[in-house]
């Protein structure tokens, strides 16, 4: 089978202290608009520059972005195939809202698809590709030592994405990139309430050595360990949790 070459993009988040939508880097000035947009939105709603559960105004929205209303809807239209979304006939658009329960299910799903690609992983990863990952890997204590969260959020997640990448199965990576997306919020939300964050680390160590020794099972453990524990740090304030991902009223 030909490996891909596409790799899982990663959305780029910007400091939301004046609470202003993110700019993009430099790098998406080469992508189409509608992407470059769609990227923007990814990050102003995993830091609750967009709340989940409100609708869009569009008009707004594209001032803000700087856009005519045409990328604007073009963007999302993509942010609904991954879920992010709901575009409802002649009611616009509205920012989806996950519940308790629906993001205990996804995260359970990711456990299993993350752990599916540590096992391929190991088995085809590359040597390129598992240098790039032990170079994330360190860039990423980096931001932990300086205590950085956004940062090590931002790394942490290149390195996730690099790991399924790496399984040299598309249709793994293409399941994982659309349920992880819906994520992307609650997992950064996370890593801020997250009084356990070094309990974190050590995991990826676990995952790295796993990763060079290419000891598939083990691997695939710390995988499915890691996710699990995710959801355990995420819910073990449940005030948090409701704040976070609020239950829609019946």
């Amino acid at each position: 089978m030909t490996r891909s070459n596409t790799r899982p993009e990663v959305p780029e988040t910007g400091s939301s202290a004046h609470r202003q939508p993110p700019k993009a880097s430099n790098e998406s000035f080469t992508q189409p608009l509608a992407q470059q947009v769609a990227a923007q939105i990814r990050d102003m709603i995993i830091q609750d520059l967009l709340t989940p559960g409100d609708w869009i105004r569009e008009q707004a929205l594209a001032d803000k972005l700087s856009v005519s209303r045409t990328p604007l809807r073009e963007a999302l239209k993509m942010l609904e195939l991954e879920g992010l979304i709901r575009l409802l006939p002649n009611r616009g658009a509205m920012l989806t809202e996950l519940t308790v329960e629906d993001v205990k299910e996804k995260l359970e799903v990711l456990a299993v698809l993350e752990a599916l690609a540590g096992k391929l992983a190991c088995q085809n990863a590359t040597d390129a590709e598992l240098a790039e990952i032990r170079a994330l890997h360190y860039e990423m204590l980096a931001w932990y030592s300086r205590q950085n969260r956004l940062e090590y959020f931002k790394v942490n997640q290149r390195i996730h994405l690099a790991l399924v990448a790496a399984s040299g199965n598309q249709t793994l990576v293409e399941t994982h990139a659309r349920i992880n997306a819906q994520l992307y919020r609650v997992r950064y939300q996370s890593n801020l309430q997250n009084e356990l964050w070094g309990t974190a680390v050590e995991e990826h160590e676990e995952m790295l050595a796993a990763l060079e020794a290419r000891n598939s099972e083990d691997l695939s453990m710390c995988m499915l360990n890691h996710l699990g524990q995710t959801f355990f740090k995420f819910s073990k304030n449940l005030e948090v949790l409701e704040k976070i991902s609020p239950k829609k009223e019946s």
